[in-house]
């Protein structure tokens, strides 16, 4: 306001009225908007592959059976398949949820958590996973190479056959969370650099 005499005139440039700097809405473009949703459309795509990949190892692993003497051997005898199976569950399941993520993301627009909070757990999350199944691959590997030198699988060869499956399947598991961690990595560098979790 300028004041003239004893009246008040309007400013010719009145200041725009701002209580937070975050109150200003941030401008997306249809492009970003759309590089945004098919970028979730790739994620969604390897978080559905490694969960496939990943029940698929677990009911292999869980199914195999030799033959039906009660002498014959089972997954849960050896503790690496046991490791192999455990792992491939646990990463089934977290695959759903970060579906479910997925999907809400894609058709809301918006995080589950806050999109700070997300992008940390997704990042955080596909990486211990991935060194889950890594770990669980490598030690059902080794325990298949020797079973192949004793006369377990010479007696019991779909034993084998099937655990080797598993453990293949798994490790099909692991390359898709570990694709999934690499753009969920490329999240959180653009959110460190930009404040949002895409180029904009």
């Amino acid at each position: 306001m300028v004041r003239n005499g004893a009246v008040e005139s309007p400013s010719p440039r009145p200041r725009i009225h701002q209580t937070h700097p975050h109150d200003t809405p941030l401008f997306q473009s249809t492009v970003s908007q759309t590089n945004l949703r098919r970028f979730n459309y790739w994620i969604l795509v390897f978080r559905l592959s490694a969960f496939c990949f990943s029940l698929s190892a677990a009911v292999f692993m869980l199914t195999t059976n030799a033959a039906d003497s009660s002498d014959s051997p089972r997954w849960y005898h050896f503790g690496a398949f046991r490791f192999v199976f455990t792992a491939n569950s646990i990463v089934a399941v977290y695959s759903i949820f970060q579906i479910g993520t997925s999907v809400w993301e894609i058709y809301s627009g918006c995080t589950v958590f806050p999109e700070f909070s997300q992008v940390w757990f997704d990042f955080g999350h596909d990486q211990v996973f991935a060194y889950l199944l890594l770990s669980a691959g490598a030690a059902g590997t080794e325990l298949a190479r020797q079973l192949r030198g004793v006369a377990t699988c010479t007696a019991n060869n779909s034993f084998c056959i099937q655990s080797d499956i598993a453990v293949a399947l798994g490790f099909a598991g692991f390359l898709s969370i570990l694709v999934s961690s690499l753009l969920s990595g490329f999240r959180v560098v653009c959110y460190l650099i930009n404040g949002s979790r895409f180029v904009h």
